[in-house]
């Protein structure tokens, strides 16, 4: 039987849109969701989560947990508790990742996989995935042959976010809520 799937494209013109895309997702989310984020070192995976734990109203600052590999930001009001990972460095797969307890976690808490793709998803047969990725930059003009430049302003930092909800917990939440604008 295959998994029900949805998906989404979002353009993120900036880490505070960016940060704004998270907040947006927030609302979509419920105790017992997994999300797991895909990208390039920089791409915007902990700046997605730090909207994202603004919006579910989290205590703590949300940082990188690459070097703890796991933080537990408890809500300050009613709401699912958020889950923080950071794979990166963990290349055992599930078994690693069950170290972690957070099957435990799961079904009260919003669980967050940063690199998670390929690690976690036995987890649970629901959950969402989003692919971040730079776009190219511009051709920029002045330049011979239509040569890239690799000089990237802030109006460059731009990131195409593909968001697939995976499962029957997704079949019917409307993802385009998280284009926004």
């Amino acid at each position: 039987m295959s998994a029900t799937e949805t998906t989404v494209h979002v353009t993120v013109k900036s880490p505070t849109r960016m940060q704004e895309l998270g907040r947006r997702l927030a609302g979509l989310l419920r105790p017992g969701d997994l999300v797991m984020l895909t990208g390039e070192l920089g791409a915007g995976k902990t700046t997605l989560t730090r909207g994202l734990g603004e919006g579910l109203g989290v205590r703590g600052a949300v940082t990188s947990p690459t070097f703890v590999i796991a933080r537990v930001h408890p809500p300050l009001a009613q709401g699912p508790a958020l889950v923080h990972v950071d794979a990166y460095r963990l290349g055992g797969g599930l078994d690693e990742m069950e170290d972690l307890d957070l099957d435990v976690s799961l079904p009260e808490s919003v669980v967050v996989v940063e690199w998670g793709e390929d690690k976690v998803e036995e987890l649970s047969e629901d959950r969402l995935h989003l692919v971040i990725e730079r776009t190219v930059v511009a051709d920029a003009p002045g330049l011979p042959g239509g040569a890239h430049s690799d000089v990237v302003t802030d109006e460059d930092d731009v990131r195409e976010v593909t968001v697939r909800g995976v499962g029957a917990r997704w079949a019917d939440v409307d993802l385009t809520v998280l284009a926004g604008e």
